[in-house]
């Protein structure tokens, strides 16, 4: 019986578990096989407060793995195949085979950028390919840049880029947006996007470093090289939430719905990061999420009502 688990080792979980730890609860972090969240897989982070030069992701996540070890933070790696929120104590199994309880939970558990699918792009991902103009829109100034994608995510991203690119050109499988009308328009008047019509990204181009697409038209059949720096693949975020579906109240993406800071539908179980966040989805907001859920699971804890 532990009195918190952590499910999650991104910026969520692991700032859920420094705090979580400092405050006594002696937390369990079950991190996965592949420790770490999303920000194992970017180069150099610019943009998170304290790191005046830059850090290289993996670096953050050891640092912060590291800090919540040395306030007694216990971490279990594996996947959790199963949970069962129905009553407190909840029980996690893990593996398939071990189990465990919980009087209180934090699922941090992130989302997915959803991804194309192509030969080279997990190769080049942190190396021009990005699924984050936020992140790593800034590495890009003057630079030619390619966008995927024909929703309000991919409208988003293309408008941001052009704060730094010299043009963006969206590839779209279709001939016409399927993103808002104010997110089509935006994008439409800027005179630095460019868009290939009824078009799809084949491959990406490049050894090291990200140096053009192949494009095909599908209406032809023609297909062609296109230079560029880097390819922003925005097709959307898949909440990793699969585990607790039907269990926890989540909104029609599948996002862990949220109120009162990190309080979900179910007394004792709290989501903080990406989960539960499709708005901002930055290592910043998930890392504050992750102390608001600690703090919120230390005031359950300490409830009369709420004690096991």
């Amino acid at each position: 019986m532990r009195d918190v688990v952590i499910i999650g080792s991104g910026p969520a979980g692991l700032t859920a578990a420094i705090y979580a730890a400092r405050a006594n609860l002696s937390p369990l972090l079950i991190e996965g096989w592949q420790s770490g969240g999303q920000l194992t897989t970017t180069t150099e982070v610019e943009n998170y407060p304290g790191f005046t030069k830059g850090i290289m992701g993996p670096d953050l996540m050891k640092e912060m793995r590291k800090q919540a070890e040395r306030f007694g933070t216990e971490f279990l790696t594996g996947e959790v195949t199963e949970v069962t929120l129905a009553r407190r104590p909840f029980t996690l199994t893990i593996d398939a085979k071990q189990t465990l309880q919980a009087k209180t939970l934090i699922i941090a558990t992130g989302a997915s950028a959803i991804q194309i699918g192509l030969k080279n792009e997990a190769r080049l991902t942190g190396h021009g390919v990005s699924t984050c103009a936020t992140c790593d829109g800034f590495f890009f100034k003057g630079k030619e840049l390619i966008v995927g994608g024909g929703g309000d995510s991919a409208m988003e991203e293309a408008t941001f880029l052009t704060k730094f690119a010299s043009k963006v050109t969206v590839v779209h499988r279709r001939d016409k947006l399927r993103a808002s009308k104010i997110l089509q328009d935006r994008a439409m008047k800027n005179e630095k996007i460019a868009f290939l019509w009824n078009s799809a990204i084949e491959d990406i181009l490049g050894t090291d470093l990200v140096t053009g697409v192949s494009v095909k038209n599908l209406v032809t059949g023609k297909v062609s090289e296109v230079p560029c720096a880097g390819v922003f693949v925005a097709i959307g975020h898949r909440p990793n939430t699969a585990l607790f579906a039907g269990q926890i109240s989540m909104d029609e993406k599948g996002y862990i719905r949220t109120e009162k800071g990190t309080t979900t539908s179910i007394p004792g179980v709290f989501a903080a990061g990406d989960v539960q966040d499709s708005t901002y989805r930055q290592a910043v907001t998930a890392a504050g999420s992750g102390c608001m859920a600690a703090i919120d699971v230390e005031r359950f804890l300490e409830s009369p009502t709420h004690s096991l």
